[in-house]
């Protein structure tokens, strides 16, 4: 059971029902009311929006709403954005997780077909949120579903075109328990109510602030933080930005004098003597930016010794103001460290390596457990190549899957002291996530399809993972059902 609704601007007194009358109007009409097709850079009179954009077609943000019969479950915490809560992809507090799993995998509790994409969840409140692109009505939109049965519980979407390019969608969402905040694939921005759907502002990066589409669309997941949406446009004039999720106006901006484009990359939050920053590492180079007081928003340091014609994987944030890069094509990986001189900041190169002779990724972000550095070789990796890998961050290797264990571009993630790792067909792998040496546990195939890399969630036991059409909610829980004490035989290796 569901409604379509074209949003056209309602009265502003139908936003103001509250109490039971919400509940009414719920049933009743679009919690959106208003359509504000509305972006930062129009309250930005000062200059900071692009001097020269690119021409296309306007885009009404937020102008489709949809609700649906689903239902958020009582499921107890989040996955709030891209690598989930510590910006790592490790979950130390998980759920106790099985250590084995029945012949046919773990359980799955739902699944939901999707269009052409790579876009991960994210999770809060019972709610899973997926920014999914529909191809018969060429609509990006913001999906939210149940975590308890998947069942969608409302949609809100807009027109664009969007050329199939290797998939479609490839970004994760960020939320609160008041916003949910996308970015398209033709980087158009949409912050609505998390809860209900109601369209708070959208925004067109590159009309806006010629922000220059990477080659693959749009892999930069969006950042909440202080009810504040954290984005680099890297346009013209604008490196870094923060926005109101309230009122969709610009809290501040950061220049952009080096010309830095963006990447595939998103940013990560780093805190090195007690002075928390922004990292993102963009094509062109790599920068930091204040994050909190006085100084929010501007620019503490930049370089451009890391600048690989793709960057995909996010910048690593070890200890001691040391900075992991990686990327595919043959750019290897880079170790830098951030140290503090006087009120400014130099960067030192501590290493380089190619993808022969140390640690590289070309999709996914490697993890920092335990003090080592643990992800999958690129293609180019020589005797390592597709293999999982464990480095110490001096560059030395401790271990590797070995040549019958390769995997692919999927994801990988750290939970309850195992890691969880998808090949491109669906097939997941758990291992100890030790430091001797590489120890397999369990492995199943958990989808359907191929080009399984979509960012995991995990929340309360529970994983999404994806492939490009398909995703899945599966319970990895130590009580699941089927997975008991008394299967001995029944489990795989």
């Amino acid at each position: 059971m569901k409604r379509r609704i074209l949003q056209t601007g309602l009265p502003a007194a139908a936003l103001a029902l509250i109490g039971g009358a919400a509940i009414a109007w719920w049933f009743a009409g679009d919690p959106a009311g208003e359509l504000r097709v509305h972006g930062p850079a129009m309250d930005d009179p000062d200059g900071r929006r692009a001097a020269e954009v690119r021409v296309r077609k306007p885009v009404g943000i937020g102008q489709y709403f949809e609700r649906f019969d689903g239902v958020a479950g009582v499921i107890p915490g989040r996955w709030p954005h891209f690598r989930g809560p510590g910006y790592d992809n490790i979950r130390t507090n998980a759920v106790p997780l099985a250590g084995r799993w029945p012949t046919n995998g773990p359980p799955v509790l739902w699944s939901i077909e999707l269009g052409e994409g790579h876009a991960g969840a994210a999770v809060a409140n019972g709610r899973v949120y997926v920014l999914d692109y529909e191809e018969e009505t060429e609509r990006d939109a913001l999906r939210c579903f149940s975590l308890a049965d998947g069942r969608e519980i409302w949609r809100r979407s807009y027109a664009v075109k969007v050329k199939r390019n290797h998939g479609m969608s490839r970004t994760v969402p960020a939320v609160t328990d008041r916003y949910a905040v996308s970015m398209g694939p033709l980087c158009h921005v949409m912050c609505v109510r998390s809860i209900f759907g109601d369209f708070l502002w959208g925004l067109d990066l590159v009309a806006d602030y010629g922000t220059e589409v990477p080659g693959w669309y749009a892999g930069q997941c969006p950042l909440i933080e202080d009810g504040k949406a954290i984005l680099a446009p890297a346009g013209a004039n604008v490196l870094m930005m923060a926005v109101d999720c309230e009122s969709g106006k610009t809290v501040w901006a950061t220049p952009n004098p080096a010309g830095f484009k963006m990447s595939h990359s998103s940013i990560t939050p780093m805190v090195l003597d007690g002075v928390r920053m922004y990292v993102y590492a963009a094509l062109g180079g790599v920068a930091g930016v204040a994050a909190d007081g006085p100084a929010a928003g501007r620019l503490l340091w930049r370089t451009d010794i890391w600048s690989p014609r793709v960057v995909v994987p996010s910048p690593v944030i070890l200890d001691g103001g040391r900075i992991y890069l990686t990327a595919g094509y043959a750019a290897g990986g880079l170790m830098i460290r951030v140290v503090p001189d006087g009120e400014t900041y130099r960067v030192e190169e501590l290493y380089r390596c190619k993808p022969r002779e140390g640690l590289a990724s070309e999709q996914q972000t490697p993890l920092y457990y335990r003090d080592h550095l643990f992800g999958v070789m690129p293609k180019d990796g020589g005797r390592l190549r597709q293999q999982l890998v464990c480095f110490r961050p001096d560059g030395e290797l401790v271990w590797a899957s070995g040549r019958r264990e390769r995997f692919g571009l999927g994801p990988y993630i750290v939970a309850d002291g195992k890691l969880f790792v998808l090949d491109d067909n669906g097939e997941m792998t758990m291992a100890e996530a030790g430091l001797e040496a590489y120890r397999p546990l369990a492995r199943a195939r958990v989808l359907p399809g191929h080009d399984s890399w979509g960012p995991p969630a995990l929340v309360s036991g529970r994983m999404i993972v994806r492939d490009s059409r398909t995703m899945v909610c599966l319970d990895l829980r130590r009580n699941a059902a089927g997975n008991a004490a008394g299967m001995a035989g029944k489990e795989t290796r």
